[in-house]
Parts: structure tokens; C-alpha cells; sequence
């Protein structure tokens, strides 16, 4: 059974950094897409970035284009969002993925081969 767990949310104010990580575990098959989607309240969840983690292709919704970076650590199964010039607009809870299918088109919608989702971490930023 897949597990996923999320973590380095937490509240900073408009401009500041994030390091968000989550290791994953219990999935079957190694040519698999990781990546990250947010919701925040009242709104539809939205895709954040993707990376495959063999061929290493990233895409990112244009909404943090140039801020956010997603990164693999393959070693640990641990993939991770470094977050910087963050803003209001930002505030979410954050959920990362595994699946054998995975797209992030550039305005957030998404994707899945797959459904299931980790608990999340919140992230909050303040104006």
C-alpha cells in the first residue's frame, strides 16, 4: 500500500522560503511521475509541479513558475518543493503523489492515474 508523508509546511509572511518534503513508500513500480498539488479553501485542488523519476522531465503550473523548484532524492524516495517568493495566494494545504500518470498543465488543472493522497502539510502566508 502506497504512504505518503508530507512535511516543512508551516506560516511565513509574503516573500519568504519553504522547503516542503515527502517520502514515499509502498509503491510497485519504479517508472513513476512525483509531484505536488495544493488546495486551499473553497477551491478546486490544482496541480503544483511534477517529475519523472526516471527520465527526470519537470513541468510546473505557471502560477509558481520560477519560484518553486521541485526536486528528487532517489536514495530516499523523497521528493521535494523548495518554495521561495512566496505569497498570499499561496497559502494551501499541500499534497504530494506517486503515479504511473501524471500531468500538470500550465494553469494547475491535472492529471491522475491514480487517487490516493497523503494527509498534507499547510502552508500559510501572511501579507
Amino acid at each position: 500500500q502506497v504512504q505518503l508523508v508530507e512535511s516543512g509546511g508551516g506560516s511565513v509572511q509574503a516573500g519568504g522560503s519553504l522547503n516542503l518534503s515527502c517520502v514515499a513508500s509502498g509503491y510497485m513500480y519504479s517508472n513513476v511521475y512525483m509531484g505536488w498539488f495544493r488546495q486551499a479553501p473553497g477551491k478546486e485542488r490544482e496541480g503544483v509541479a511534477s517529475i519523472h523519476v526516471i527520465g527526470g522531465s519537470i513541468n510546473y503550473a505557471d502560477s509558481v513558475k520560477g519560484r518553486f523548484t521541485i526536486s528528487l532524492d532517489k536514495a530516499k524516495n523523497t521528493v521535494y518543493l523548495q518554495m521561495n517568493s512566496l505569497k498570499p495566494e499561496d497559502s494551501a494545504m499541500y499534497y504530494c503523489a506517486v503515479d504511473r500518470g501524471m500531468a500538470i498543465h500550465p494553469g494547475g488543472t491535472y492529471y491522475r492515474s491514480e487517487d490516493f493522497w497523503g494527509q498534507g502539510t499547510q502552508v500559510t502566508v501572511s501579507s
